[in-house]
């Protein structure tokens, strides 16, 4: 598998391009008008999209959510997708299974048929299988839905892990051009003096 440059940073930022380029895909496909991605304290990013949400079912060939599948196993398109009727949501490629392959920790939040799902990754690996947390309600009564996955990257692949926000704000300015509609937020918590950026197109 290969994600870019090491040392360079074009590695790292692409690990959140990778998921960024999940939420655009459903917004081109007309099922996400908002993305939101967090530079978090401790050198964590947070990526999120009011998309359908990863399928969470049980894949019938693997005996394990297809959530799992997606995130751990690398080319398993065409194995989701033999699926796809059933499951009835987002396709994530390869590049979702390498962000979580070199991922210190990864945290995926799935709201999905009325449901929270969550489920943790220590390089790659799970810690448990998906379960369910709690509902998907809103206070106004309707049903939230999308993926949350925050990550870590490990200082055992990346010679730097500190994201640059200005590198982010650029790159998705230049994919926001590409969706009338979609709303995308970019946050900096790791300073005393926190910023957030609103594009709309």
């Amino acid at each position: 598998m290969y994600i870019g440059d090491t040392t360079d940073g074009s590695g790292l930022h692409r690990m959140i391009d990778e998921l960024v380029d999940n939420g655009i895909n459903e917004a081109l496909a007309g099922h996400c008008d908002r993305l939101e991605v967090a530079l978090n304290a401790g050198g964590s990013v947070t990526v999120r999209d009011n998309g359908r949400g990863i399928p969470t079912g049980v894949h019938p060939g693997e005996g394990v959510s297809v959530s799992e599948v997606i995130m751990t196993r690398l080319f398993t398109v065409s194995l989701v997708r033999k699926n796809a009727q059933q499951s009835s949501g987002p396709l994530r490629g390869v590049g979702v299974a390498v962000v979580n392959a070199l991922s210190e920790l990864l945290e995926l939040r799935i709201w999905r048929d009325g449901n929270e799902h969550f489920m943790r990754f220590r390089l790659g690996r799970p810690e448990a299988p998906l379960i369910v947390v709690g509902g998907a309600d809103m206070p106004d009564g309707k049903r939230h839905r999308g993926t949350e996955i925050t990550f870590r990257p490990s200082a055992m692949f990346f010679t730097n892990t500190e994201f640059d926000f200005e590198r982010i704000e650029h790159r998705l300015r230049g994919l926001a051009s590409l969706d009338a509609g979609l709303t995308i937020v970019i946050a900096d918590h790791r300073g005393v003096e926190r910023k957030e950026i609103v594009i709309r197109i």
